[in-house]
């Protein structure tokens, strides 16, 4: 739950700082930017298993407390992978919020980061809600990741947890597994249920009046 949170909330605020030069801004590489953004996200996530065990055993020799066998290198490699889809996503929705908002704002003597917290972050709750929740989902359900890169049992997380009660040939446990699998789908039921007002609201409410 830790981590799964740590990576929802983490993943919004990086996705939005990306989000946003892309869409308001104009620069060189912008438009290489977006592309290599989107021919990342074109191969599967299977494919860059090995790499990430090879690069996770590299880092723990550097840096113990990052490395293979850490949360924290877990949660890493979990904001790496979820940058690229819901950048593209953020960035899609930044395009429709008016430009005359972030004129106006700058006319008044607002710098980019003033612009960005206080017009249209609050703009872009919809969007922000649903990153984060599928963010939380995608961490929380995953099992090949973090049972690749995580050693200890205390650090295991709860997919990997909970696949022990069914790993044994004749000793498997389907009543604990399943109990488990419903307490956790609880928080997710429960994310839902609180960020559903935002997605409303957000969706209802207008940016200009007019």
């Amino acid at each position: 739950m830790v981590i799964s949170g740590s990576a929802a909330i983490i993943t919004v605020f990086l996705c939005a700082l990306a989000a946003y030069p892309f869409s308001r801004l104009r620069f060189k590489g912008r438009r290489p930017g977006l592309l290599a953004l989107l021919l990342v996200q074109m191969f599967p996530q299977l494919l860059a298993m090995i790499a990430l065990f090879l690069l996770m055993v590299n880092i723990s020799g550097l840096f113990p407390g990052f490395g293979l066998g850490t949360r924290t290198g877990l949660l890493f490699v979990y904001l790496g992978g979820a940058l690229g889809l819901n950048t593209w996503l953020m960035k899609g929705f930044f395009d429709t919020l008016p430009r005359d908002l972030d004129e106006s704002a700058v006319v008044d003597g607002a710098t980019h980061a003033q612009v960005f917290f206080r017009i249209i972050l609050p703009l872009a709750a919809p969007v922000l809600a649903v990153i984060g929740l599928l963010a939380f989902i995608a961490t929380i359900n995953d099992f090949l990741i973090a049972s690749i890169l995580l050693r200890d049992e205390n650090d295991f997380t709860l997919a990997v947890g909970l696949s022990r009660f069914i790993q044994e040939q004749y000793g498997q446990r389907w009543g604990p597994f399943a109990a488990g699998a419903l307490m956790g789908g609880l928080p997710v039921v429960a994310l839902f249920m609180y960020l559903q007002r935002y997605l409303v609201s957000g969706l209802t409410a207008g940016a200009v009046k007019g």
